[in-house]
């Protein structure tokens, strides 16, 4: 069962241009980033959402991964939503026993975005 929302991921096309906004129109600044992370073949920022440890992370692709795929499909906007959880074993198991198409890749656990409404999520192990 979910607990909260740990962070939302939005991808954008421009990150240097979309942090400029994110500070000047929403008085959001960077703890981190930009850095780019070639492994996940995206360009990254975190923005702090108050002292929980939450936070809104800006995503531009670098290559032809899954956000240039996204991004070229959806435009700008929310890319996920991840939900902290007690335990993501416990977690994953409850939901895909509901009915819900859970991937698990590289140590990570998704939902599918078609049992989200369109949303992906992914499932964060907080306790």
């Amino acid at each position: 069962m979910p607990k909260w929302i740990d962070h939302i991921v939005v991808r954008v096309k421009d990150l240097d241009a979309t942090l400029k906004d994110y500070e000047t129109k929403l008085g959001m600044k960077a703890s981190k980033g930009p850095e780019d992370q070639p492994h996940l073949g995206l360009r990254a920022a975190i923005l702090p959402l108050g002292d929980g440890g939450r936070f809104i992370e800006l995503v531009e692709p670098l290559g032809d991964g899954a956000i240039a795929k996204s991004l070229a499909k959806f435009g700008e906007g929310v890319h996920l939503v991840a939900l902290a959880v007690d335990d993501l074993k416990v977690a994953a198991a409850e939901m895909k026993g509901n009915g819900a198409r859970v991937i698990e890749t590289q140590g990570q656990v998704f939902i599918h975005p078609a049992d989200g409404h369109g949303v992906l999520y992914q499932l964060i192990e907080r306790k």
